[in-house]
């Protein structure tokens, strides 16, 4: 049997990480700006993470949701506390594109409607519903096609004011900054409409924090910035450091019932060890401080560069937009100055590093960036 071959692959076999810095087979350094795709959140093989996960494996790994597993109690008591939503409820899932579907499901439950607003640009996972409300059809299968889903332009609040004038809306669901469409921010005032058409029509505001989420831009959530509250919050991606982990925390407008939910993995004591470990790190090492104080150095830093069309993003979270001359920056940043970023088409750079990135190796990148645009 062979893999099935969907993702385009650099020709790079990493086997160690420390910190920001990955190790190829041949012991190349690299610089990671990337962590794999905004999961790496307190840096590889963190050693209180390590330690944690060991010492639990020792214990128990796995039991089901039929029995106590006292370690989800105090992942959401701790989860509560940090972003500061302690009256909230945590139901645990594996992933992103699970907490999306467990969250437009749950809205649906709710208020018992079926129409969704999603956004063009909008990026929030690959099954069923999640895709649903992708705007990419190309990954969008026939059976996924759904007339329950509406694209509203971003940022557009006309139009989403008169979408709720036309539809029976069940939930609005939104990134705080787009990752896939680009590190496009969401003005504060648009997710200030949102909530309140939210309230008015009695639709459930769902808060896509998967990428722009959990600490990353210098506030828990991104779209903390808005001053708001969503009815659910999703997460993932560094919600583990790179244990599959995601949840979705939860108004409590919203109740629960038996059934409504359900996840054979999500939740176990590994995953709630990881979990546990990345905010017991986040918040010994003050790491959402450190993410807006790098980022926004980097920030400021980048927007210098006469060469560069925009800069976007808040905190560790940053797209850097170039002209198409510079098509081949992020090819030379890897291949010649040994640095994963990211890319969003049509050509923009995304960084997503470690929150606890040292403005030491900000400006590693910053010299090496130099270099490929002066190129």
């Amino acid at each position: 049997m062979k893999l099935f071959d969907v993702y385009p692959i650099n020709p790079i076999n990493i086997v160690k990480g420390v910190g920001s810095l990955v190790y190829d087979d041949k012991g190349q350094e690299y610089l990671d700006l990337y962590g794999g795709h905004a999961v790496i959140s307190i840096g590889h093989t963190n050693t209180h993470y390590v330690k944690r996960l060991e010492n639990q494996l020792h214990q128990i790994g796995f039991y089901s949701n039929s029995i106590e597993i006292p370690l989800q109690k105090e992942l959401a008591e701790k989860l509560g506390r940090v972003s500061g939503k302690e009256d909230y409820q945590l139901f645990l899932v594996n992933s992103g594109a699970e907490a999306n579907e467990n969250a437009l499901k749950l809205a649906s439950f709710y208020n018992g409607k079926k129409k969704v607003i999603a956004f063009t640009g909008a990026f929030h996972g690959r099954t069923s519903l999640a895709v649903a409300v992708t705007d990419n059809p190309k990954i969008v299968a026939p059976v996924n096609e759904t007339d329950n889903v509406i694209f509203v332009p971003w940022k557009d609040e006309a139009a989403l004011e008169q979408t709720f004038v036309d539809n029976e809306i069940s939930s609005v669901i939104i990134e705080g900054i787009q990752g896939v469409g680009g590190i496009q921010v969401a003005p504060e005032s648009f997710l200030q409409k949102i909530r309140s058409l939210c309230d008015t029509h009695n639709a459930v505001f769902i808060a896509d924090g998967i990428q722009c989420g959990y600490g990353r831009t210098g506030k828990f959530y991104s779209h903390d910035f808005a001053g708001i509250n969503a009815d659910i919050y999703t997460m993932a991606k560094g919600m583990g450091n790179g244990f599959p982990i995601g949840a979705i925390s939860i108004s409590p407008k919203i109740q629960p019932a038996y059934g409504m939910l359900g996840t054979t993995f999500g939740g176990n004591h590994l995953a709630c060890a990881a979990a546990l470990a990345v905010l017991e790190v986040m918040e010994q090492d003050n790491l959402l401080q450190n993410a807006a104080t790098v980022g926004a150095y980097l920030i400021d830093e980048l927007k210098k560069f006469k060469q560069v069309k925009e800069v976007r993003g808040r905190g560790l979270m940053i797209g850097i937009e170039l002209p198409a001359e510079y098509a081949h920056a992020k090819k030379d940043l890897l291949f010649k100055h040994h640095i994963f970023t990211g890319e969003a088409k049509p050509n923009v750079i995304r960084l997503l590093p470690a929150l606890n990135l040292t403005k030491a190796h900000a400006d590693q990148f910053l010299e090496a960036f130099t270099t490929v645009i002066n190129k």
